[in-house]
């Protein structure tokens, strides 16, 4: 395991660096860096800090760390993670000295990838939980970048690092732990509609999604915002077909297929219903008022 590692006085380790793109810095989270290490029995890291969010595996080995005052004992297929400008510190144990392989990220939404693997400030570790598809996966992503001239980009590099999330929020020890226990069935219902209300849904495709029962879900959307679900998306139509009326020279057919209507007719009068003028009438009196 040593042969590409530099050995210092207290581990042999192997570690890329990487400069984010202005692509990669535009999404949410990206890669910073990411490596391997092979602890000698004198390892000990901290008490220090890190700017970075670190997620850490023990490959194999035995160790101890702590964070927040908080005691975790390491073994082989643990996680554990570094969270930005909180004091950590971890050692290994000299009989069987800690293998880990890490990766370093940045980024406004990198606590909420954490948060999907069941990893959060209170709670920062996770035993089981790297298998070995997912160990393979990031030594894969190691070899992939190691020799950018070789082809790596900016989106391999955040394809890589998004998937390695994905494969771990599905291995067993962490299901059971993915936000929707965190994020209400309701939300996630309504995040839904939000998204998706031009494009033909129908209250039983949303709950379904939402995991509820159809009724069920009608029944407590309604008690939580005042309106059927039917309603709201009602609502996201009209909504949006203001917007277009006012801000767009789309005409009133384009406008009624834009937001989920088959034919101007039935537009029509749906808007006139719910608005109380036909569209055209709407876009010149709103017009006016500019």
């Amino acid at each position: 395991m040593t042969e590409s590692m530099k050995e210092d006085h207290h581990e042999f380790l192997d570690i890329i660096f990487f400069t984010p793109s202005e692509f990669e810095k535009a999404g949410g989270a990206w890669p910073i860096r990411i490596g391997r290490n092979l602890a000698k029995n004198n390892y000990h890291i901290g008490p220090r800090t890190t700017p970075y969010h670190y997620l850490l595996f023990v490959l194999e080995g035995e160790g101890t760390f702590i964070q927040n005052g908080q005691h975790y004992a390491l073994r082989a297929r643990d996680a554990f993670c570094l969270f930005p400008h909180v004091t950590h510190e971890y050692w290994t144990t000299p009989e069987n000295t800690l293998q880990k392989i890490f990766i370093a990220f940045d980024g406004s939404h990198a606590a909420e990838l954490l948060s999907r693997i069941g990893l959060t400030p209170d709670s920062p570790y996770r035993s089981g939980v790297l298998t070995p598809e997912t160990a393979s996966a990031m030594r894969a992503f190691m070899e992939d970048v190691r020799k950018p001239q070789d082809g790596a980009s900016d989106l391999g590099r955040l394809t890589r690092f998004l998937s390695l999330f994905d494969r771990i929020a599905r291995s067993p020890a962490i299901k059971g732990l993915q936000p929707d226990s965190a994020t209400p069935w309701l939300q996630k219902g309504k995040e839904y509609m939000d998204i998706h209300f031009a494009g033909g849904i129908t209250v039983e495709g949303v709950s379904a999604h939402a995991g509820v029962d159809r009724t069920h879900f009608a029944k407590q959307f309604r008690r939580a915002y005042g309106l059927s679900p039917v309603q709201y998306i009602q609502q996201l139509k009209m909504d949006q077909a203001k917007r277009l009326l006012v801000q767009t020279p789309l005409s009133l057919t384009e406008v009624a297929h834009s937001v989920g209507y088959p034919d101007l007719f039935s537009f029509s009068k749906a808007f006139k219903k719910q608005v109380g003028l036909p569209p055209n009438r709407y876009r010149t009196t709103e017009s006016n008022k500019e």
